[in-house]
């Protein structure tokens, strides 16, 4: 864990603001707020990351996510009172800022509203934007929390208004905290309560083996800007998820799956989702400019039994190719995005930068497919030996048997 120490917020104390530094995309971001008399007032610890569309000069529209919090400040977050509520204020990125409001009644504290401020004017995050603003949304939540407990919500939670789309897991948070202790009562979200309940009806083995699954269909998808196609990917996905120590594979069905995306000069999207995936994030990346690679993958999805499954990681290092090539794999190949997750990939295709008309260029095949390239001619090899030596065989024995034939007569 890595912690930075921030200036005084006015009437607030020290700001200690530690961010767990992991291979996933989001952050785990944990503040604790102290007063005056360095006793904790606000405590909160969460992920989350955003998701906007805007238009574009061309009159398209592009997705872009925001899932990097690294430099992230807390300057204006307060301790609050019964006059002055509590707040958490969050600068991020170039423009970005998130405000989570609280109030505090008798014997209640509600999160009351969360805004999310960005600008269209920032040319990197959001190039060839048509309008250059800056773009607030706000959204009231308003609902109570007993005053001496934590909030925690581990289930994933949306927040949609107008071109904006906010997750967030892995939430605790607690306010107005008494007598500087954190609680450990905890006050449970909806969807963390219905997890709390189920009682299911066999108990899991501590290791269970996941039925196998027949190789998924291939799917092809793609992106499209004002200049036309500027991301291609056909494959067959296969997910295999460990939750709780059960195991299970799914396999992506192409016919029922959304796509959507969007290109940049230096990364790419590509984004799935269908009616049990929230979405599924594919991020490529240009390294030293002149190769491309698989940056990061992102999925919210809805289990069997109801609950929500979210993995980010963005230190990947998969299908890696000359910028102006595709990456090709027809072999099952495997990214790892966690110990939790990993996707199978079969007769994998993917150009995210420099398509040219829509089709794919020369591929850059991976060594799995290389190895059995080699095995090809080799084999042809030995078969056309094998055939000559038997034609030279076959020849040598009528020889033989001719010359037999001239002695008897």
């Amino acid at each position: 864990m890595v912690c930075f120490r921030f200036s005084r917020v006015p009437g607030s104390g020290l700001v200690l603001l530690c961010l767990v530094l992991g291979a996933v995309s989001s952050y785990a971001l944990e503040l604790n707020l102290t007063d005056s008399e360095k006793a904790t007032c606000l405590y909160a610890k969460w992920q989350m990351n955003f998701t906007i569309r805007y238009e574009t000069t061309s009159k398209n529209y592009t997705i872009v996510t925001i899932s990097d919090f690294g430099n992230a400040t807390y300057n204006g977050s307060i301790c609050g009172d019964y006059q002055n509520g509590s707040k958490i204020a969050v600068q991020f990125g170039s423009g970005f800022s998130w405000i989570v409001n609280f109030t505090k009644e008798v014997s209640t504290y509600s999160i009351h509203s969360i805004s999310f401020s960005y600008d269209t004017s920032d040319n990197t995050t959001f190039p060839d934007a048509k309008e250059k603003e800056l773009f607030t949304v706000k959204d009231t939540v308003a609902f109570g929390i007993p005053l001496n407990d934590i909030f925690r919500c581990n289930s994933v939670s949306t927040l949609e208004k107008n071109d904006v789309v906010q997750h967030y897991w892995d939430v605790h948070v607690q306010a107005f905290v008494q007598n500087g202790t954190v609680s450990t009562k905890e006050f449970l979200c909806d969807k963390d309560k219905t997890l709390t309940t189920v009682v299911p009806t066999t108990v899991p083995s501590p290791t269970t083996t996941p039925t196998p699954k027949e190789k998924p269909e291939v799917g092809s998808y793609s992106v499209k800007n004002g200049n036309g196609t500027c991301l291609l990917a056909t494959m067959g996905l296969q997910l295999n998820v460990t939750q709780d120590k059960v195991a299970s594979v799914i396999n992506i069905n192409p016919n029922i799956t959304h796509f959507t995306g969007s290109c940049h000069s230096q990364t790419a999207l590509l984004r799935l989702n269908s009616s049990n995936i929230k979405y599924l994030d594919f991020v490529f990346a240009v390294k030293n400019e002149n190769r491309f690679y698989l940056k990061e993958v992102n999925i919210s999805m809805y289990l069997v039994n109801g609950s929500v499954f979210s993995i980010a990681n963005n230190n990947l290092t998969y299908w890696d190719a000359p910028l102006g090539s595709s990456y090709m794999c027809n072999k099952e190949q495997t990214v790892s995005v966690s110990g939790a997750f990993q996707i199978n990939t079969f007769d994998l295709r993917v150009q995210p930068f420099n398509v040219v008309e829509g089709k794919y260029s020369t591929a850059k095949e991976c060594s799995a497919d290389s190895d059995l390239n080699f095995l090809i001619p080799v084999a042809v090899g030995v078969a056309l030996g094998f055939l000559i030596i038997v034609v030279f065989i076959s020849y040598m024995i009528g020889r033989r048997k001719s010359r037999t034939g001239y002695q008897s007569v």
